[in-house]
């Protein structure tokens, strides 16, 4: 090199040229040694080829198990599929929607030694790794080489992070493809979450067993507790359940249970999280699981499903359908039930169902099993049928040999059977009682029903019963049902006649009414009943059939119709003289909400289970009752009124001739086809009902701020017996269901609305009197009676009394010329009704 070759000095350069500067002579050195090196050895060149395509091959690998991965960044965003949790109108918890068993938490929310016992178990460098555990993984390569071939599973050697990448973003898979995947998307995990945030995520998720998802879950599924609520030994035998979580937990594992849950304890001693005696103590314990969870469900299923029934179709079944769906949305939901109604509702129906079944014969079993299938007991747990009445318990015919039989139950267990009817067979499914050391054969009602019992001024159902017990049949006749209303109707006729010109007091005769059914059928005439005219509240109390086609027809049947409509009693009711008699049919949901109404003023509130809806978040995402209330939400009073909700409902009829017809039928439980009621002390206004057969029996009434409706009948409709009225079958039923909840039932009287006018009359005539006062005898002649302005009726006078005196004897004497043959019944219909109506219904 020539001495005037100037010389770099490195100090005078700046940073950027002299990063270029060191970049420049050490590759040029290094490619120098490279290039030396390659040609002087073969070996050399060998060791580089192989590098080279060992990095190639790395680099396709990693692309092809990396390119379809999903993306870690999800878990950032992930919700928990959670059940929907349903509480009672109390805010207790009555019942959920799930397949599986979930609740998520917070990381706060899991006790330390739940932490240290999973992290002893499953991963003990769970906070210093970055996703993967170098050492366990190469224990289980290891492992995997020893076992190949043998189709034994080698060990998983997977960290926390890698077991909650396969849980929610790879699945089970067994291969070696799936591991490598794992481990990369582990890598991943470990970026974009925190520590705490995987644990959060994974103790929510890890499947446990008994269908439990999570550690919160499985404490109850296995202790019925709490995870804050749990001993140590408890804590550490949920740690052992990820590696087998459908074993340890089973009958005839508690060895290999206890072993495994000794492991765990000693492994959180070495790691410093407990000491010895802690070890020593919780070692020597018992497993102690529970073999059967505490109640936590309200023995209302057919309310519960039609909870369910409306949130389905609002928000969808499953997480595809949305993330507010039924099964995985996490939804909280706040319904209308009242439990003790419930209770009350479900029971009294049975009393009375059980009542009219008497001593029947068994008829026929619930269900059948294929009995030569050999697997008897798992047939029948399929069939989820199962019965909660007293001591009886849902079972299947396993052997019948003349007077011998046995019944399995679904746990396997079989016995001895008596009371055994001659149509028994094998695989018959049937209810059974104990009775010795074996069962005897139960007859379920035949006959069913339903029952609804409503807030009259909000709408809000508080029980709902739809038959004898929904486990045996999940058809809810309270909604699903349409029966003919019968005499239950009628009401809504009488109410239609006061919207047009009548009052409580206006003289309808009750001998005959003829009426023309067209060139082809000519004139219909209409027979029974006591002859006689008779003020419009009599026909309401004694159901007289006559009084209410003249009614119906005198008011107009395309107005009857339009009032059936306007309350939501029928969608297509014919303006025929039948609809008068409850010919079309309706549910009891339905009909309750009508008499909600005449309760409420003529406000019809359509009827709700369900008060609002919460997501996960505790936001309320649906709420039933969405009236306005101005000034509810303001920062700070203004000195102004207190703000109000407005009033709820749809004005459904005139309000006047709701009370008016709410009064009247007052004295049905008075003194008319319901004094059964009469001794509650309450004042309790209904009608009874009963169809032509009779096929149903109802009952539906109330006070003014409840109202309950029930029938009795046959789902294939048939004859129910001529013993079979509204008044004998179903009024005692709503009897047994206010005495069993009479807190619930206030004694307060009806508030009037606006423009009605109280006035004395003869309940006889209807004729206003001036001497004399109503007494408590609901035999009184003088009562109150509801009248609208300029309506009230005149003064009766004493030839009034003596007429209606002489109808009243005559028409006795009448019935008695007839044999009876028209005597009144406790429900107030003819005897023959069918033909003495004329065939009308």
């Amino acid at each position: 090199m020539s001495s005037d070759t100037p010389t770099l000095d490195p100090s005078e350069l700046s940073f950027p040229a002299y990063f270029r500067y060191r970049v420049t002579r050490d590759l040029g050195g290094a490619a120098a040694w490279f290039g030396e090196k390659w040609r002087a050895s073969l070996l050399f060149k060998l060791i580089a080829f192989a590098l080279a395509w060992l990095i190639v091959l790395w680099l396709a690998v990693w692309f092809f198990l990396a390119s379809d991965l999903p993306e870690a960044e999800s878990l950032v965003e992930y919700q928990t599929p959670l059940p929907t949790v349903v509480r009672g109108a109390d805010g207790e918890i009555v019942h959920s929607y799930a397949r599986e068993r979930r609740v998520q938490l917070q990381f706060a929310d899991f006790p330390d030694r739940l932490v240290q016992a999973y992290i002893s178990a499953e991963d003990k460098t769970f906070f210093t790794h970055g996703g993967v555990d170098v050492t366990g993984t190469a224990n289980a390569v290891f492992d995997y080489a020893t076992k190949y071939g043998s189709g034994e599973r080698a060990v998983g050697g997977s960290t926390i992070t890698q077991q909650l990448a396969k849980i929610l973003l790879l699945g089970d898979e067994y291969s070696v493809t799936r591991k490598l995947k794992e481990m990369i998307l582990a890598s991943r995990i470990e970026g974009v979450l925190e520590k705490e945030e995987i644990l959060e995520l994974y103790l929510n998720e890890i499947p446990l067993g008994r269908r439990s998802f999570g550690v919160q879950a499985a404490a109850r599924a296995y202790f019925d507790k709490d995870v804050g609520d749990l001993e140590l030994h408890e804590v550490a035998f949920l740690a052992i359940l990820p590696k087998a979580p459908e074993r340890y937990g089973r009958s005839g594992q508690e060895e290999a249970a206890m072993n495994r849950r000794d492991f765990v304890l000693a492994q959180m001693e070495d790691n410093g999280f407990i000491t010895n005696a802690e070890r020593s103590a919780a070692a020597a314990k018992p497993l102690g699981l529970a073999r059967q969870r505490s109640r936590r469900s309200a023995d209302a299923g057919y309310f519960l499903e039609e909870v369910r029934r409306q949130l389905i179709s609002d928000f969808g079944e499953t997480a595809e359908d949305g993330e507010n769906s039924v099964y995985a949305g996490g939804l909280w939901v706040r319904t209308s039930l009242d439990v003790e109604m419930q209770n009350a509702a479900r029971e009294s129906l049975r009393r009375g169902l059980m009542r009219y079944h008497g001593r029947r014969a068994w008829s026929r079993p619930i269900a059948t099993i294929d009995m030569s299938e050999g697997n008897w007991a798992r047939q029948l747990a399929s069939s989820f049928l199962s019965v909660s009445y007293e001591d009886w318990r849902v079972g299947v015919v396993t052997t019948r040999t003349g007077s011998s039989a046995t019944i399995g139950f679904s746990n396997g267990d079989e016995a001895p059977l008596t009371n055994l009817p001659n149509a028994l067979k094998a695989g018959d499914v049937i209810t059974v009682s104990p009775s010795g050391n074996g069962f005897r054969v139960e007859t379920p009602p035949a006959a069913e029903g339903g029952m609804v019992v409503q807030n009259a001024q909000s709408g809000r159902v508080l029980a709902m019963q739809g038959g004898f017990d929904h486990r045996l049949s999940d058809f809810n006749r309270a909604t699903q049902a349409m029966r003919q209303p019968g005499s239950t109707i009628k009401p809504f006729v009488y109410a239609t006649g006061l919207d047009n010109g009548m009052t409580p007091s206006t003289e309808i005769d009750n001998t005959r009414y003829c009426y023309y059914q067209g060139r082809q059928l000519g004139e219909k005439c209409i027979r029974g009943g006591r002859a006689g005219q008779f003020p419009m509240r009599y026909g309401l109390e004694q159901s007289q059939n006559i009084m209410t086609v003249q009614i119906g027809m005198q008011a107009g049947m395309s107005n009857v119709v339009d009032t059936i409509k306007a309350l939501n009693i029928s969608d297509d009711a014919d303006p025929y003289a039948a609809t008068s008699l409850g010919s079309e049919e309706t549910s009891v949901s339905r009909i309750v909400a009508a008499y909600g109404a005449l309760a409420n003023h003529g406000r019809l509130n359509s009827p709700t289970v369900i008060d609002y809806v919460q997501d996960r978040m505790g936001k309320v995402i649906w709420r039933a009752d969405n009236r306005p209330c101005n000034g509810c939400n303001m920062a700070s009073y203004d000195g102004s009124s207190m703000p109000r909700f407005g009033i709820k409902g749809r004005q459904a009829m005139d309000g006047r001739t709701a009370f008016q017809i709410m009064h009247m039928l007052e004295g049905v439980v008075t003194r008319g086809t319901a004094t059964v009621l009469n001794d509650l002390g309450l004042p309790l206004f209904g009608k009874t009902g009963t169809t032509t057969g009779p096929k149903d029996v109802w009952f539906v009434g109330g006070t003014q701020r409840i109202v309950a409706g029930a029938y009795v009948g046959f789902d294939n409709p048939r004859n129910m017996g001529g013993y079979a009225y509204g008044g004998t079958i179903v009024a005692p039923i709503i009897k047994d269901l206010i005495r069993s909840s009479r807190d619930h039932w206030s004694d307060l009287p009806p508030v009037a609305p606006e423009g009605i006018r109280m006035v004395r009359v003869d309940r006889r005539t209807g004729k206003r009197v001036q001497a004399g006062w109503p007494s408590r005898d609901g035999n009184s002649d003088i009562i109150w009676e509801a009248f609208k302005p300029d309506t009230e009726p005149e003064r009766s006078t004493r030839q009034d009394e003596i007429a209606a005196k002489r109808d009243e004897i005559l028409a006795l004497i009448q019935a008695g010329r007839e044999g009876g043959g028209q005597a009144r019944r406790a429900e107030g219909e003819p005897e023959n009704f069918a033909e003495e109506q004329g065939g009308i219904y």
